[in-house]
């Protein structure tokens, strides 16, 4: 038996109107949902590339901040010292 004469009896049933509606408005909401969550995943992507702006420039200021500490460390033993020297 052959894939012909196997779907052509099926084929030949009138299907209902409303199992046509039904597998319509299914994939209709299919659609809808998958566009709905495709949305959704560029809007976190957007988001995810903001955020590694975000991120680069704190991991820069961290940075800066870090030599600022030794540089005022520097500062306060060179202060610590010419006030044991009685300068």
């Amino acid at each position: 038996m052959t894939l012909t004469e196997m779907v052509q009896p099926v084929l030949d049933k009138k299907l209902p109107a409303a199992l046509v509606a039904a597998f319509l408005l299914q994939t209709a909401g299919a659609l809808f949902w998958a566009g709905s969550a495709a949305e959704r995943i560029s809007t976190l992507e957007r988001s995810a590339a903001a955020d590694q702006t975000a991120i680069a420039r704190v991991a820069v200021l961290e940075s800066q901040i870090a030599n600022i500490r030794a540089s005022l460390d520097r500062i306060e033993n060179k202060l610590d010292r010419k006030n044991e020297r009685g300068e």
